[in-house]
């Protein structure tokens, strides 16, 4: 009993294998591809995401969520029950630092460190009532990307990757513009887990080389391609001894999109051929240079969604001296990343919007928690999981809306309480995925991302 690969390589003196390589050199999209496109299970609102990940926590009542009581009561001990804090170091009430404005027609009120975000108010939806699963950064970090605390599971990008594939024969489905900054818990957060490799992320860097390892040594180009089909060859002998072997399968589409991708990536991560007015709406020319550097990152994600790439995530830059995870000197931590971030952002929904692609591309911005509305010793936030902001915008998001609430003081959700399966739940129903039924199946059971939980919310879908 042959294989196809062994069947095509042994008849007609291996023309056939001959005519399949020249096949899938030009169109990565064969049916046989793991990355090949995938019907969705009911009408999608948006085709791409964009994953803006605030590593740290942003605090919520710093940003999203103003508190007046905060103000009022400054300085003064809680009058609430305090549950245990990272370090234990509980001090007095802090009000914020920053003013809140309303912004737009809709009123949302945004603080000071978010000015440009904040003229975006009417494309956002603002959920208060966010939490966590955990206190500790690590096991926060792989819940939100992966929908559970521990390491090995698949992110929320190869999900969207399995469940959709791609619409970009040269470019992954999955891509991590990586800032530099290594989030906590590691790279692991973006791997595929038990999913196929095909679906684990591409790590791009915003300057150049945009991804290491993949510029062409050889002299010529077949040269190159001669080894590819001498690899190609090892691994489908292998493959056909061995039957059907998915590591071997993704292996190989792997070193084809990678050759493919040395061909595109270097016109997707050029710049230069962007206006001089986009370049500065982004931010390209700001005295701060995160802010420049974080630019480049948004700007990239833009160029990636419109190419057809599924999931775009993005990392915040290590220049600010620290992530959002200020346990002291909130006000100088909170400043310089909000700088880094707020114009580059801002730009990228309204150049989404210009293009007509915000109404297809989903974006998300949140940390893995909050921080406590109390000081950690004097002018610091600790780890709050108990409640905290974030927002979406675009691909079928209701803009200029708020939904949940914490507490007076911003501590503890009391309205509309959601986890990160609701989160990652939403997120899917909006690319069109139902995710009751994206399961794979490993260690004798069907696995899905949201587990057994995880409910769609009308009141934010547009």
């Amino acid at each position: 009993m042959f294989s196809r690969r062994e069947f095509l390589k042994k008849s007609s003196m291996g023309f056939g294998t001959l005519a399949l390589s020249g096949l899938m050199q030009r169109d990565l999209r064969s049916a046989t591809s793991p990355l090949y496109p995938k019907t969705p299970h009911h009408p999608q609102k948006a085709r791409s995401a964009i994953f803006l990940h605030m590593d740290g926590g942003v605090s919520q009542v710093d940003s999203f969520d103003p508190k007046p009581q905060l103000a009022k009561e400054h300085g003064q001990p809680p009058k609430f029950t305090v549950d245990p804090t990272v370090f234990n170091d509980n001090g007095n009430l802090l009000k914020s630092p920053w003013d809140f404005k309303h912004y737009g027609e809709s009123g949302i009120p945004i603080s000071d460190l978010f000015p440009h975000i904040g003229s975006c108010a009417d494309d956002l939806c603002v959920i208060r009532s966010m939490t966590a699963f955990s206190p500790n950064h690590p096991n926060a970090n792989y819940a939100l990307h992966c929908g559970h605390q521990l390491s090995g599971r698949p992110s929320m990008g190869a999900w969207v990757s399995y469940g959709l594939g791609t619409l970009s024969q040269d470019l992954p489905s999955y891509v991590v513009i990586h800032g530099g900054q290594v989030p906590s818990g590691g790279m692991q957060a973006f791997g595929n887990g038990f999913l196929p490799a095909n679906h684990a992320a591409s790590v791009f860097l915003p300057e150049k080389p945009v991804l290491l390892n993949t510029s062409i040594r050889e002299r010529n180009n077949s040269i190159q391609k001669q080894k590819l089909q001498y690899l190609d060859e090892i691994d489908g002998d292998l493959a056909a001894r061995l039957a059907h072997v998915e590591a071997i399968e993704s292996a190989i589409q792997n070193y084809e999109l990678a050759f493919r991708m040395q061909m595109e990536v270097p016109d997707v991560s050029d710049l230069s051929h962007e206006s001089e007015a986009t370049k500065k709406l982004y931010g390209l020319d700001a005295p701060y240079k995160n802010t420049r550097a974080y630019g480049a990152q948004c700007l990239m994600a833009r160029r990636l969604v419109e190419r057809g790439v599924r999931f775009v995530e993005l990392t915040i830059n290590p220049g600010n001296g620290d992530r959002w995870d200020q346990h002291n000197n909130l006000m100088d931590g909170h400043q310089k990343n909000a700088l880094s971030v707020d114009q580059p952002i801002a730009a990228l929904i309204k150049d989404l919007k210009a293009r007509g692609l915000l109404e297809s591309t989903l974006l998300v911005f949140t940390g893995e928690f909050g921080r406590t509305p109390f000081a950690q010793g004097s002018n610091g936030r600790d780890h709050n999981p108990q409640g905290f902001s974030l927002w979406m915008a675009g691909g079928g998001i209701k803009g200029g809306a708020i939904y949940g609430a914490t507490d007076e003081y911003g501590y503890r959700v009391i309205e509309n309480k959601l986890t990160v399966h609701d989160l990652h739940a939403n997120m899917l129903h909006l690319l069109g995925i139902d995710h009751t039924n994206l399961t794979y199946r490993y260690s004798g059971r069907d696995i899905r991302l949201t587990d057994v939980h995880g409910e769609i919310i009308p009141e934010i879908l547009a």
